[in-house]
C-alpha cells in the first residue's frame, strides 16, 4: 500500500462506522451499496424517459452507461495498483455485512491481508459520473442526482467497505471520467447526432 490511514479519516470512518449505526441504516445502506438495485433503477428511469420523451433519449443513456464504464475502468485500475486494504479487513470492532447478516469483528482482530481494493471507491466513482452526466445530459433534474453519490458514498463507510479518502477519491475519478465523456458528447457527438 502506498500510505497508512490519516487519523481524520480513521476517525470519521470510525464516527460513521461504529457509532452513527440504526437499524433503518441496516437495511437502507446494504440497499443504496447494491448495484442490481443501481441497475434497476437506471432501467426504469430509460424506461420512463423514453415513454416521455421518445427513444432517442436511449442515446443519453448509453452516454451515461459509457461514462460510467470507463469510470470503473479507470476506478479499478488504480485499485490495482495502490492495495489498500478495505477496513471490514484491517480494523478490530468494526461492523460489515456477509451472506446478507450484519457481524462485527472482535476487538482482537489482527489484519491477515496485505492487499486490498479500498482505494478509490467504484462505487463512488460510478455513482458522481452518473450524477454529473444525469445533470447534463438533462438539465430539468437541476442538482438533484448529487444525492446519489453523496447517500452511496455514505453506505460503503457503514458497511465498511472503504475510508473517506476512498470515497472521496472515487468522487473526485467520477468527476474527471464524467467530465471528459460530457465534453466528447458536447462538442464532437451530440453535434454529429442532431441533439443541439
Amino acid at each position: 500500500m502506498l500510505f497508512q490511514t490519516p487519523s481524520l479519516d480513521l476517525d470519521l470512518f470510525l464516527l460513521v462506522n461504529t457509532q452513527l449505526r440504526c437499524a433503518f441504516f441496516d437495511v437502507l445502506m446494504p440497499a443504496l451499496s447494491s448495484k442490481y438495485l443501481m441497475l434497476g433503477l437506471l432501467g426504469i428511469a430509460a424506461i420512463l424517459t423514453v415513454l416521455r420523451k421518445g427513444k432517442r433519449q436511449l442515446i443519453l443513456f448509453l452516454v451515461l452507461l459509457v461514462g460510467m464504464g470507463l469510470t470503473d475502468l479507470s476506478a479499478n485500475f488504480v485499485k490495482k495498483q495502490v492495495q489498500r486494504v478495505r477496513p471490514l479487513n484491517a480494523l478490530a470492532g468494526v461492523h460489515y455485512q456477509e451472506d446478507g447478516q450484519w457481524r462485527q469483528r472482535p476487538a482482537d482482530f489482527v489484519q491477515t491481508k496485505e492487499n486490498g481494493t479500498s482505494y478509490p471507491s467504484s462505487h463512488a466513482a460510478n455513482t458522481m459520473c452518473l450524477a454529473l452526466l444525469a445533470m447534463t445530459l438533462w438539465p430539468g433534474l437541476k442538482k438533484w442526482p448529487l444525492l446519489l453519490p453523496l447517500a452511496v458514498g455514505y453506505s460503503r463507510l457503514y458497511l465498511a467497505k472503504h475510508y473517506p479518502t476512498d470515497v472521496l477519491a472515487g468522487w473526485a475519478f467520477g468527476l474527471i471520467t464524467g467530465t471528459l465523456v460530457w465534453l466528447v458528447w458536447k462538442h464532437w457527438a451530440a453535434r454529429r447526432l442532431g441533439f443541439e
